[in-house]
């Protein structure tokens, strides 16, 4: 294993299926100790990707290394390295957790059973109930715990937060944090922008198969779009918000103003504060919706 090579590489990259495709010409790469963020909606090709760099499918075209070994001729020692949560898994519903994490652990041989105590009482969760009666929120814990365990030194995580609710989100992103202070680094699929602004350095943006851009944080950060919804006293006269600073579109229809915001909200709270507010609203835009503002569109379907 290659200590100073990037913990993944991706160059060209393309995975067909036939007369669809995958992902296309995919290049970037992730460095040691970083929490990279792969962030796209449903059916962009974020898990075609994660399935690909564990070889668990084989690419069209381009290559893949992950830790400096090869995807393809190193794919076992590769798994030796990874902790991997797929988006869907399967778990041995007849057993209890405890029993399921620990015949995982014994296949591995490398996992402390006090380890596995340790963060299912982080997780709240009973391991001496069996699988089959445990809800969908806590079955992903019994994932994330098996991804966790054996302390890898780089985890593999596909829309890991899908069924916690917020105290245990919060307990995930500990467990992140925790990763990266001892050196691992953190490969995050999601498509929950506020999800990976918590947590990642840096994030690309993957869009119809194809990468749309790679961030560092800050920057999504100042790109991240606010949906403001007023309702006035009177109503303004139309063209009122269309120059104020960070404004992308505003909708004016009788006493109600509909904005999208990008960046302070303070000159379009000053803009607001010429007239009476009676009611004011905010929301997070959709992913879609800030893809189609920064990143444009792409050929082909999701």
């Amino acid at each position: 294993m290659n200590a100073t090579a990037p913990a993944v590489s991706v160059e060209l990259l393309t995975k067909s299926y036939g007369r669809s495709r995958g992902v296309v010409d995919l290049t970037f790469s992730v460095e040691r100790g970083e929490v990279f963020g792969y962030l796209g909606p449903n059916g962009a090709g974020k898990t075609t990707t994660i399935r690909t760099l564990l070889d668990f499918i084989r690419p069209t075209g381009g290559r893949a290394s992950v830790l400096g070994l090869d995807t393809r001729r190193d794919a076992i020692e590769i798994h030796r390295h990874v902790g991997y949560l797929p988006g869907e898994f399967g778990l041995y519903e007849r057993l209890t957790a405890r029993d399921h994490l620990t015949y995982l652990a014994s296949l591995r041989g490398e996992v402390d059973e006090r380890s596995i105590r340790e963060l299912a009482a982080r997780f709240d969760l009973d391991l001496d109930v069996r699988i089959a009666s445990l809800s969908h929120g806590n079955k992903q814990k019994v994932g994330l715990i098996q991804a966790f365990v054996h302390q890898p030194d780089l985890l593999i995580l596909d829309e890991p937060t899908q069924g916690l609710d917020p105290l245990m989100q919060q307990t995930f992103y500990r467990l992140v944090h925790e990763a990266r202070e001892r050196g691992a680094t953190v490969f995050l699929s999601s498509h929950v922008m506020p999800e990976v602004e918590h947590v990642c350095d840096r994030v690309g943006i993957i869009r119809d198969g194809r990468l749309a851009a790679v961030e560092d944080i800050d920057a999504l950060k100042g790109k991240a779009l606010k949906m403001v919804e007023a309702r006035l006293a009177t109503p303004a006269p139309s063209g009122t918000f269309d120059r104020v600073p960070g404004v992308r579109e505003a909708v004016v229809f009788g006493d109600r103003v509909r904005i999208t915001m990008a960046g302070p909200m303070d000159p379009l709270v000053k803009a607001l504060a010429r007239f009476e507010v009676m009611d004011l609203e905010s929301r997070e835009p959709s992913l879609e919706e800030i893809f189609l503002t920064f990143y444009g569109t792409t050929e082909g379907d999701g």
